[in-house]
């Protein structure tokens, strides 16, 4: 999937910083990304065959509550995900800790903080992700941005086809 044809969709690493910020906007409802970020749906719309699905998601959707999920390579190899609910505002705003349950190369089992700020807007939502965390792994960074220009890319086109 590119991105050429939704020039709102970016993600950017920052060096110093340690971190990827990312934005797109959604042609849905704040309360519909919302459920789609936190809930079984993710099974739905996140990931690609050829690249990777999500499956097994569960979450315990409080904050202090875990969550968890499986990241299912197209080899059929299941790797897995998981962390905590850190703060959850609905339907605007989600903040949770998250790590790989295997050794990510140039990141291993570190976790990260991401951030998720749901805003409405005329057409839907705008929907600000800013992933920390990564400090001297900044290839992982880098990897990452590609990552969620890779995600958000799937939800929007996920919210398209509704």
């Amino acid at each position: 999937m590119t991105n050429q044809k939704n020039v709102a969709l970016r993600a950017v690493a920052d060096r110093e910083l340690g971190m990827i910020l990312a934005i797109a906007d959604i042609s849905a409802a704040p309360e519909r990304v919302f459920n789609a970020l936190v809930t079984e749906e993710v099974e739905k719309w996140w990931g690609e065959p050829g690249v990777y699905t999500v499956s097994n998601w569960q979450a315990d959707l409080r904050e202090g509550g875990r969550w968890r999920l499986d990241v299912v390579r197209p080899d059929g190899v299941a790797l897995p995900a998981s962390g905590e609910f850190l703060t959850i505002e609905r339907p605007n705003k989600i903040v949770i800790t998250r790590r790989y349950d295997w050794d990510f190369p140039v990141l291993g089992r570190r976790d990260t903080v991401v951030t998720y700020l749901i805003d409405p807007i005329e057409k839907g939502t705008k929907l600000t992700v800013r992933h920390e965390g990564f400090g001297e792994a900044i290839a992982a960074a880098y990897e990452h941005a590609d990552g969620w220009e890779r995600y958000l890319g799937w939800l929007v086109e996920y919210f398209k086809k509704m």
